[in-house]
Order: C-alpha cells, then sequence, then structure tokens
C-alpha cells in the first residue's frame, strides 16, 4: 500500500487501518450510485410509478423524509458514540439496516409504489447514518495537517466501490436484455446484487477498524441523557465554534445541490435527455471515474491551498456544471457537464469532510460529524424537493429544475466567505487543552 503516506497519519495509525476505513467508502457507494443515481431512481419514476406527473415529486418526497429521520438521529446517535465509545457499534446496525432494506427493494415491481417508498426511506436513513458514523472516525486516523487528501484517499477509493457494483449491474443490463426482457424484470436483481457487494466490502471495516479513544463515559440508563446533555453543550457553546456553525450553513447548501445531483441526475438524463437505461448508466459510469480522481487528486490540492479556497474551486466548478446542463440540449455537451459534476462531486464532499474534521474537538467527533450529517441530511430534504416542486408545477420543465439548482452552489460560495478555517481550528484545540 505505498500510496499511503505514513507521514499523514497518527502515531499508531496502520495503513490498513486506512484501508478498512476507506472500504466502507467502498461498500456503501454501491448503495448511491445504482439504488439513488443510476437505476432504481428512474425505474421508480418510470416503472414502478408508471411515469405518473406525480412521480419524481414522490421520489423527492421519499428521499426528504428518510433525510429527516436522519436529522432527528444523527446527532443524537453521534453525541451517544462519544460518550460510550461505541461508533462500531452504531456502524455495524445502520449497516445491517441499510442491507436488509436495499434487498428490500429487489421485492418491487411495476406498481409496488408503497413498498418502494418504505424501502428507500429505510435504506437511505440506515445509509445516512453510516456515512457520519464512518466519517467520524477521520480525525483519529490523519494527521490535521492531512485531513484533506486522507479523506480524498476514502472518498475517491470509495467511488471505485461505486463503479464496481454498477459495472455488475451493467452486465446484467445486458445479459437481461439480451434475452429480451423488460427494467421489471432485472432492476430488482441489480438492487440483489447492491446488498451483497455491500455486504461483504465492508467486513475489512469492522474486522480491521480500531475504536480509538478513553474510557466510556456515562453507562446504563443515562446514557440518552448524558447523550442529550452533550448536544445541548454544543449548541450553548455554539460562540466558540462559529467557524463550524458557518460551515454547517456553508455546506447545507452546496450539499443541496449535490443531492439533486445524486438523487435526480438518471431521472433528468431519461425525461431531458432522453437517454435509455444503458445510456444512463454508461453516464453515471464516466460521473464515478470523475469522481474518483477528483477525490483523490483534490484531495492533495486541499491541503496545498488551504480548505476554503479549495471548496470555493469546487463550487465555482458546480456552477459552470449547472450552466451547461441547463442551457444545453447538445448530448456532448451533456457529457462534459456530467464529467465536470463528477469532479466537483468528489472532491467537494471530500473537501467538506476534512473541514468538518478540523472543527471537530478530539472527545466530541461523532458528536460533530452527527450535526454535519444533519446539515447533510437538510439539504438531501430541501434540494431534491425544489427540483421536484419545480417539475411538478412546470409541467415537467428538468432544465428549469436543474437550473434553479444553481442558485444553492451561489449561495454556498457567498457563505463560505465568512469562514476563518485557522480561528476555527484554534477553537476545537482550546476545548482539547481546557
Amino acid at each position: 500500500m505505498a500510496w499511503f503516506d505514513r507521514s499523514a497519519l497518527n502515531d499508531g495509525v496502520r495503513p490498513r487501518e486506512v484501508f478498512a476505513w476507506a472500504m466502507y467508502d467502498f461498500a456503501n457507494s454501491g448503495y448511491t450510485t445504482v439504488v439513488l443515481t443510476a437505476v432504481f431512481s428512474a425505474y421508480f419514476v418510470g416503472a414502478v410509478a408508471g411515469g405518473a406527473a406525480w412521480a419524481t415529486f414522490a421520489w423527492t418526497a421519499a428521499l426528504a423524509l428518510s433525510s429527516l429521520l436522519v436529522m432527528v438521529a444523527a446527532p443524537l446517535l453521534g453525541a451517544w458514540a462519544d460518550v460510550h465509545r461505541r461508533k462500531r457499534a452504531i456502524l455495524g446496525a445502520a449497516t445491517v439496516g441499510c442491507v436488509l432494506a436495499t434487498s428490500a427493494l429487489g421485492l418491487v415491481g411495476p406498481g409496488d409504489v408503497a413498498l418502494a417508498v418504505v424501502a428507500v426511506i429505510i435504506s437511505n436513513s440506515f445509509f445516512g447514518i453510516g456515512e457520519g458514523i464512518i466519517a467520524a472516525f477521520l480525525p483519529e486516523l490523519a494527521r490535521p495537517h492531512a485531513l484533506g487528501r486522507v479523506s480524498g484517499w476514502g472518498w475517491s477509493f470509495g467511488y471505485f466501490g461505486g463503479m464496481l457494483t454498477l459495472g455488475l449491474g451493467l452486465a446484467v443490463v445486458l445479459s437481461a436484455q439480451a434475452r429480451g426482457e423488460s427494467a421489471a424484470q432485472f432492476v430488482p436483481l441489480t438492487m440483489l446484487l447492491t446488498a451483497l457487494v455491500f455486504a461483504l466490502a465492508c467486513l475489512p471495516t469492522f474486522a480491521m477498524l480500531r475504536e480509538r479513544g478513553g474510557a466510556p463515559v456515562g453507562a446504563g440508563p443515562t446514557g440518552v441523557r448524558a447523550s442529550l446533555a452533550r448536544l445541548r453543550l454544543t449548541w450553548r457553546e455554539s460562540a466558540r465554534f462559529v467557524d463550524f456553525r458557518r460551515m454547517l450553513v456553508c455546506g447545507c447548501l452546496y450539499q443541496a445541490g449535490i443531492a439533486v445531483v445524486i438523487a435526480l441526475a438518471a431521472v433528468y438524463a431519461e425525461q431531458a435527455m432522453k437517454f435509455s437505461t444503458l445510456q444512463t448508466m454508461m453516464l453515471i459510469f464516466v460521473v464515478n471515474i470523475a469522481a474518483a480522481l477528483g477525490a483523490f487528486g483534490f484531495g492533495y490540492v486541499q491541503d496545498r491551498l488551504g480548505h476554503r479556497r479549495a471548496l470555493a474551486l469546487t463550487l465555482v466548478g458546480w456552477i459552470l456544471m449547472v450552466a451547461i446542463a441547463s442551457l444545453t440540449e447538445a448530448v456532448a455537451a451533456f457529457w462534459c457537464a456530467a464529467a465536470i459534476a463528477g469532479v466537483c462531486m468528489g472532491s467537494s464532499q471530500s473537501c467538506g469532510r476534512a473541514m468538518v474534521g478540523g472543527f471537530a474537538p478530539a472527545g466530541r467527533r461523532a458528536e460533530f460529524y452527527g450535526l454535519w450529517t444533519l446539515a447533510v441530511r437538510l439539504a438531501a430534504i430541501v434540494g431534491p424537493l425544489t427540483y421536484g416542486a419545480v417539475t411538478w408545477a412546470t409541467g415537467g420543465n428538468h432544465r428549469l429544475a436543474i437550473g434553479t439548482t444553481g442558485l444553492f452552489f451561489v449561495a454556498a460560495l457567498v457563505a463560505l466567505r465568512g469562514i476563518d478555517v485557522a480561528r476555527g481550528e484554534q477553537a476545537a484545540l482550546e476545548v482539547d487543552s481546557a
């Protein structure tokens, strides 16, 4: 594992632990790539809901409800994990829940709207909780000056996991289409395949990733009260974490735009660009390649330029992408926009995760990442619902909907100007030394 720079890791952290941590990104990326982005979203709108006028809004509403559940649960679970040093336990429960609910999507056929909605809500809720908890391990593994590159390692590795799952799904689709089968026959199989890859690929995480920290604080029946007390303390001390608070606002804004791309890329490709299922899967494959390169390479750029400048650069890229996608009808230009989206997706998400790691006090990392997950999930409500509402109100104008999404990235760029990274990191250090 020569590509791991040992000087980037904290004392006592072995490269195999970073590999094990990154394997969770590898494992769960198949869920977002296949279920939320490439396959099931378009299948739900076109086949399960029969292409009804309300179908896109129903899909975004299901995602919004799952995000609302994560918003309620993630900060509390993060605080509880810090109090009890039980991040691995929560991560394990979230993983099992997501895998089982994803498997349930394999039972969904045309007309099974209720089953599809329930399974998506459950699977995406558990996915969101797991995503927040795995991120909380980052500051335990990486030194402060290397949070960007280590985050980039994991995020880029994750996109390769997404490509593996998508590639296997693509093989299923090609084989099924060669036999003359319909989407109702091959899409459920891709859901079962996605669940299987997730379950197998995350095994190294639970085998090799250590839980670091001191002895548990608070136990038994006082655990929930202790967790709530920690959250109340965070809000009372919010003035000390002003830059973290501003980062939550900025993150919520740009993640709203990213949530639209994740949840509705396939819907846009099929509805606005008239792509087939095979073309859409190839498109998402290209996006994932670009995202992997962006996350890996940009992690080094981030550590060199600084977190704020690096994130600003990605937001400008997002604005450019939205402009191209909303204004062009040329297929070649749309592929170009998709490549830009991939690079910006990997780099901006990795960048945000690293910035939060710098703002989080050592003893409260799961809690702070729980609050970050809350912001991300609020974004996952606002972004897709805005897109869905625009399409519903305009009789299916997907170009106007994607153009509206660009406003989130512009607002995030404005919010980013108020963040002082050095001041935020100093606030975290002062809490650690108190």
